[in-house]
This record gives C-alpha cells, structure tokens and sequence, in this order.
C-alpha cells in the first residue's frame, strides 16, 4: 500500500523538476507582411511575471518551410512559439536564426528541435563560442533565477552552422543575407536581411522605444549598426524588443545616441561625475523618457558611457 502513495510521490517530483509549467501564457502572432509573423514579448527583464518571456520571435513561410528568428528565452518560451507558428502553417521549420548569445533570444531552440530535430540552428561564430564556454549555462541560470524556477528543464541548444558577414542563405526561394558584427549590442550579432522583401531582423542592435542595456557592448559599435540599418533602407524592420515598423524606429534610436554620447564626452571634459550627469541628460533626454527601461538603464548607461569616453 506504501508503494502507490510513494508513486504518486514520484510522479509529482518529476513535474516539478521539469518546471513549475511547461509553456509560458499565449501571446499572439502579429503578421506584418506577406508570410511574417511576429510575436511582440513584452518589454522588460525576464522575471515571474512575464514568465521569461520579452523578445520578439518571429517566423517567414517559404516556399520549402519555415524560417524562424529567436525563439524565445526558454524551453517554456519555445514551445509557446510553436503552437502560435502552427496556427499559421502546416509546413515544417527548416532553419532557425539567433541573432546573438543573449539567452533571452536564443534558448528557445530547444523547443524548435522537440518538434523539428532536423531544423538547421545558425548563429555568429562568436555566439556559438561563447555559449560553449559557459555562456549557454550562465543564461539558464539566470533566467531561472529572474523566474524563480519556472524556466527550469530548459536546455542550451546551440547553433551548429556559423554565419558569416555578408553570407547569403538562399532558403524557400527567399534571400537571407548576413550583417554580422564584433563590436554592437552583445559583439555576437547578426543582423538578417531578407533581400528580396526588404526586411531587416536587427536583433538587438536596434531596439523600439527602449533603453538598451550596453553591458556586453560597445556604445560606438551599436551607433555604427543604426546607421548600418538605416543604410540598408528596409521597408520593415523587426527589432529584437519592442514594436516592428519603418525606419522611424531606427531614426528615434539614432536621436537618443547622438544626444547621450556627446553629452557625457562634454560633461566628462568638465570633470562631472556620472550621478551629476543623470539628471542634465533626463533633461536633455526628455523625449524619450516613456521609453521601456528607463529607470533601470539610464544610469548604468551613463556610467558605461563614461568608461567607453575613458578608453578613446
């Protein structure tokens, strides 16, 4: 009789190991052209409330299969993707894209593999390195630990196919070409143009309408990959967070930039502190303090800034 109980025991323990839920609340899939779609996450840091989920998966339908771009930020993230791409289409997922190693992007791969083991995952050489050497492992704790264990039994599925810059994937009938960098948002990154339809996958080199978070990158290398986008003259860009739209979206980034850095190169001339600097560049940068992370990235912004002024 003590075996049943001891069972059940068991079974329940299993579920828990596996994660508080196996799939994150639904959100839906926006089609914004022609076979596109994407899931706009919500803008934030992974926490409980969001599940880990806060990117912006997307996927094209192509004459041969699916193309889908980051994921999302777990297992659970995944396998709510799936279900939205299957809403659209019947046609298997051949190739996935990450755009950098930032897990929040690119752990989803996982739940793309449970459905489609023989999809292609393609990354940048440096992504696919660093998440062998422990960044892979470093971003399924954290998501864990910003979610208090519900991401738990996500796995890191790392690219096997290296994309280089200026590479072309002719997949379904559709060009995707390579914009690949070691100097912007995380020194990993991809930026994926599909030619034919003029539509730019910026990762998290440009983001909409949200404070970037600059730890792992280079102020003057994410100011080099706006203008890159804005020279390629998309007519839809999808940006790692927030709403996809025109260039505007690229042109508001490019105004914060050119007002933030030479601000603190000024205010460091003078000798100011970074906590001096905060509030002249609210000021100053009072137009885009509606933006997502404001309060948690301006300050740590200014004080990268400064380091980066330091090393000119």
């Amino acid at each position: 009789m003590r075996l049943i109980p001891l069972l059940a025991a068991l079974a329940f323990s299993g579920t828990v190991l596996a994660g508080p839920d196996d799939v994150v609340r639904s959100y839906p899939a926006q089609k914004v052209h022609d076979n596109l779609y994407v899931i706009h996450g919500p803008q934030g840091v992974p926490s409980v409330e969001n599940q880990s989920f806060m990117n912006n998966p997307a996927w094209i339908v192509t004459a041969d299969g699916v193309v889908v771009t980051d994921p999302g930020s777990s297992v659970q993230a995944g396998r709510m993707v799936m279900a939205q791409l299957k809403k659209t289409t019947d046609k298997p997922v051949t190739h996935v894209f990450n755009t950098h190693v930032h897990g929040d992007h690119w752990l989803g791969n996982q739940a793309v593999l449970e459905v489609w083991p023989k999809a292609t995952i393609i990354g940048h050489p440096d992504m696919i390195r660093q998440a062998k050497d422990g960044a892979g492992a470093f971003w399924i704790k954290l998501m864990s630990d910003m979610t208090q264990g519900f991401t738990d039994g996500t796995r890191a599925e790392i690219p096997t196919v290296e994309a280089a810059d200026g590479q072309e994937f002719r997949i379904g009938g559709k060009t995707f070409r390579i914009h690949s960098s070691t100097h912007g948002h995380s020194k990993t990154d991809l930026m994926i143009e599909m030619v034919e339809d003029r539509i730019l996958f910026t990762g998290d080199n440009v983001l909409a309408r949200q404070v970037m978070n600059l730890r792992d990158g280079s102020f003057k290398g994410v100011m080099q990959e706006t203008e890159r986008a804005l020279a390629l003259d998309a007519r839809l860009y999808i940006p790692g967070h927030g709403k996809s739209g025109d260039r505007t979206l690229v042109e508001e980034q490019k105004a914060w930039f050119d007002i933030l850095m030479p601000e603190v190169r000024r205010m460091y001339d003078e000798g100011m502190s970074d906590y001096e600097m905060k509030p002249v560049l609210a000021e100053k940068l009072k137009a885009f303090e509606g933006w997502a992370e404001w309060e948690t990235n301006l300050g740590p912004m200014i004080s990268l800034a400064i380091l980066e002024v330091e090393q000119e």
